[in-house]
């Protein structure tokens, strides 16, 4: 069988690398990869993003099954489209997607099903954005309506933070389209935990939960970014959590979503924040798997990715279950240089030629000219390790990270550090 993988980031280059596992598969095409898609002999980068085009590929190439990873094709219906076509695709419509295209959407969403989430008001007008942050008080969460690359979130801590949020957004245009309207939010405290299911409009399939770490600096400092690093499974999801996730977010989603008339199928993310006395509250949803966490959740994975999905695309959910690895694995992200405002391009990476059954190095923004692997994004690299405890695959990851260089590459020395106790 043909897969084809839409997408050129660090989550593509790990579904890539999985589905290449399936005795299944004979041929993977990434469209458009990356530098470590490009140089897995396994893989076939191509230079297309066009949807159209993308369904001409698709048929020329007889493919069986085409998996998205990003949101913005998802968002501009390429799930749509290509079921035009009588071609299996694994992902949600544009109508299911909104639920994380538009912020607004999505929350008004959650009010009306009662799925438990911050209070929250939607503002076009600035002077009523700023009235209204005035009337609550700081910290506050400020957040672009549309799609902003995992960067239109800011948490202001100050009611300065939060005034200049709103004119970034409403009155200089920082995210363009996406920012013409702002969700503004309670401040919530607790623990963020990443749970994603596989979803084929009747069937939910959990995956391993994962944690997530958005700010660029040690100790949750520094600016939002698309994720530093995120390790799985996170501890602080218990059984009696995870039943509680089930019960009172994914199910009234799936559900409510019946009820709108949008069969949601696909992979739904919900970011969710855990507070001291476990009360749930839902921060936000994807439609797609996180990036990074795909890459420890995959790591983890026994069981045939492309099986699985698949049989999702034609409503066979039911027939799977899904078998994990009894470890830990983690992901750390290597960033270029002035991530996440203006990262530096074309920098030259060395020391990817490690060789471990428990490592990976899985490639984001890279990119391969004249035989050499350079810088090509804001996140670089996705350094990935699995071991029995989650102290040793970060001990594995950090080891790993010393032998790779570029200039200017940052990257957090905290991730996973909050789980060892």
């Amino acid at each position: 069988m043909n897969a084809l993988i839409i997408g050129n980031g660090g989550r593509e280059h790990a579904l890539a690398w999985k589905i290449s596992q399936s005795p299944l598969v004979k041929k993977i095409y990434v469209a458009p990869g990356n530098a470590g898609t490009d140089i897995d002999s396994l893989l076939n980068n191509i230079n297309i993003t066009d949807i159209d085009l993308l369904i001409k590929f698709a048929k020329d190439k007889n493919i069986d099954l085409t998996i998205v990873g990003p949101e913005v094709p998802l968002s501009n219906g390429i799930v749509n489209k290509f079921r035009e076509n009588d071609l299996y695709i694994f992902g949600p419509t544009s109508e299911a997607a909104q639920l994380e295209s538009s912020k607004d959407f999505s929350k008004k969403f959650m009010k009306r099903y009662g799925i438990p989430t911050a209070e929250f008001s939607t503002f076009t007008n600035a002077k009523l954005a700023h009235e209204y942050i005035n009337q609550k008080g700081t910290p506050i969460v400020i957040k672009a309506d549309g799609l902003a690359a995992g960067k239109g979130v800011i948490v202001a801590m100050t009611n300065e933070e939060a005034h200049n949020a709103i004119d970034s957004m409403l009155s200089d245009n920082q995210f363009g389209d996406a920012g013409a309207r702002i969700v503004i939010e309670e401040f919530l405290n607790g623990e963020e935990v990443s749970f994603i299911v596989i979803c084929d409009g009747k069937t939910i399939l959990p995956l391993a939960s994962s944690q997530d770490h958005k700010r660029l600096l040690d100790n949750d400092l520094g600016p939002n970014t698309g994720g530093m690093g995120a390790y799985s499974p996170a501890p602080i999801v218990t059984p009696e959590i995870h039943n509680k996730i089930m019960n009172d977010v994914i199910h009234p989603t799936i559900e409510g979503m019946k009820k709108d008339g949008i069969k949601f199928t696909g992979f739904l993310y919900a970011g969710l924040m855990i507070d001291k006395n476990n009360k749930i509250k839902t921060l936000e949803f994807n439609c797609r798997m996180g990036d990074p966490e795909t890459q420890p959740i995959l790591f983890r994975l026994k069981s045939d990715l492309f099986k699985i999905l698949l049989d999702a695309s034609q409503s066979r959910l039911n027939e799977h279950n899904i078998e994990w690895e009894n470890n830990s694995a983690i992901t750390i992200v290597m960033a270029a240089k002035n991530y996440p405002n203006q990262p530096r391009i074309n920098d030259e990476i060395n020391g990817l030629d490690s060789k471990n059954h428990d490592t990976y190095v899985f490639h984001a923004g890279t990119i391969l000219a004249n035989s050499k692997i350079l810088t090509s994004g804001g996140r670089v690299l996705g350094i990935t390790a699995k071991a029995k405890t989650l102290e040793q695959a970060t001990n594995k990851a950090y080891k790993l990270i010393d032998n790779i260089n570029f200039d200017g590459a940052q990257y957090r020395n905290d991730i996973g550090k909050k789980a060892f106790k």
